[in-house]
């Protein structure tokens, strides 16, 4: 972005370069930390976006600043002929970065096609390696189509492949080294993420996180670690190389020490409603505006009205923090 460039920047100052779009809150996983096992309710396909709407909408946000985008779901490969939309979005105007968070079962079928309409980077969600594991945190026996489908999207060539693992006490202490050696052996790299006050059943407490600084202690025990300088400044994110030169793995501390101060992004739910922080009690109906006929212009200031309020942080170390009504696979991951 240049000098002379739009700027969408928020009441604390903060410039907003990415924005998250959900293409759908449906999912073939049923993950401990984000849906129910069943009796899911699924919104009505006609409140979803169409890729007409939702181009319209990155359109507006490109003109505001926006020059990154990352589609997700609930699964976002569960959405019908994905590759259409992505290049409808490579097409816009001032969007340089098109990313994709995903389980990864289906990418044994759709890498190619995914990466042939010009996306660039994955985010897969991967907590476990042990079998056994794998199939309590996801209710779903098929770790053998997840690790296939990410080595058919290494093979594909994709700019760039992340794992993202939640950190969850007793349960992932056992699967972070194995995360590590899987992500320096295929080119992975792998990130922690703290568990969040997302999961449908309502059942996160403080004592269930497993915090950033003791999975970092926990590496340390068999790797030299070194610190990528103001890793925190670009992403979420803080990132650390191996001494040894062979990968890199990220710590996503959104509990006990939030990358809040450098935000840098808003999302879009499925069905059309802006957020501003992923923790927001507040939405903003984008899809009504654009049902109703109203101008691109209308839609840009009602954008830039909600990021000048935007969230200075998620609360959820105070006492008045509030879970959102809608649970992870609502919000879009």
């Amino acid at each position: 972005m240049t000098s002379d460039s739009p700027k969408l920047i928020d009441g604390m100052g903060r410039t907003i370069v990415n924005l998250r779009v959900s293409v759908t809150d449906r999912c073939n996983f049923r993950c401990t930390y984000c849906m129910p096992a069943d009796n899911v309710e699924f919104m009505d396909r006609s409140n979803l976006l169409t890729f007409e709407e939702i181009h319209r909408v990155v359109t507006v946000a490109s003109s505001l600043g926006i020059n990154r985008i990352r589609l997700t779901g609930g699964e976002p490969l569960m959405r019908k002929d994905l590759p259409t939309l992505i290049k409808m979005i490579n097409e816009v105007e001032g969007i340089n970065d098109v990313a994709l968070t995903t389980n990864a079962f289906f990418l044994n079928d759709q890498a190619q096609s995914l990466h042939d309409a010009g996306l660039k980077r994955l985010n897969v969600s991967l907590d476990a390696l042990d079998p056994e594991k794998f199939r309590d945190v996801n209710r779903r026996d098929c770790l053998k189509a997840v690790l296939e489908g990410l080595d058919t999207a290494r093979k594909v060539g994709f700019k760039s492949i992340k794992i993202n693992a939640v950190a969850v006490r007793n349960f992932s202490e056992s699967e972070i080294m194995g995360l590590i050696e899987y992500g320096r052996s295929d080119g992975f790299e792998v990130r922690f993420i703290e568990f969040m006050p997302l999961d449908s059943d309502k059942v996160w407490e403080r004592d269930k996180v497993l915090f950033g600084h003791e999975i970092v202690e926990l590496i340390k025990e068999k790797y030299e670690l070194v610190p990528v300088d103001n890793s925190l400044e670009i992403g979420p994110a803080s990132e650390y190389t191996f001494a040894d030169g062979k990968g890199k793995i990220g710590i996503i501390t959104a509990v006990s020490n939030p990358f809040c101060d450098h935000c840098n992004r808003i999302r879009m739910t499925a069905d059309g409603k802006l957020r501003t922080c992923l923790f927001s009690t507040d939405e903003t109906n984008l899809k009504e505006m654009i049902r109703s006929g109203d101008s691109n212009q209308k839609i840009a200031e009602t954008i830039r009205q909600a990021v000048l309020v935007k969230e200075p942080g998620h609360k959820i170390n105070l006492d008045d923090f509030e879970r959102p009504d809608r649970a992870m696979h609502a919000i879009g991951g």
